[in-house]
Order: structure tokens, then sequence, then C-alpha cells
């Protein structure tokens, strides 16, 4: 069993910050494109696919053998 620092005195482990952390960063980068221009408008839908598969990348948890 995984001991978590930030764990409150429920032993929750904060998983629900995260998520709602996530979400809160994903609904910044807004449902509408901001550009006009069609060049514009992909090179911003790139921009956004980068930061989404950043944030998921982040939520991977690394695991590693004991002993």
């Amino acid at each position: 069993m995984y001991h978590v620092a930030w764990a409150g005195p429920s032993g929750e482990d904060g998983a629900d910050t995260r998520v709602e952390s996530k979400m809160s960063c994903i609904k910044r980068l807004s449902q509408t494109l901001m550009s006009t221009d069609f060049d514009r408008q992909v090179a911003e839908i790139h921009v956004r696919i980068a930061v989404l598969n950043r944030y998921t990348a982040l939520g991977i948890p690394v695991t590693v053998p004991a002993g």
C-alpha cells in the first residue's frame, strides 16, 4: 500500500482534486476556435492536442517493481 503525502484525514489520495484541476485546464482551452484564418485554426487545434496529450502523459503513473 502506498502512502500519499497530501492525503487528508479521510485517507483520500487527492484523485478528485487532480481530475477537477485537469477539467479546469481543459475548459480554459475553450470550445471554440479563436482564429479566423484556416491555417491558424489548424495550428490552434494542434496546440490544443499537444496540451491535452501532455496532461494525459502527466497523469499516467510510472510503476516500478518493488524489491
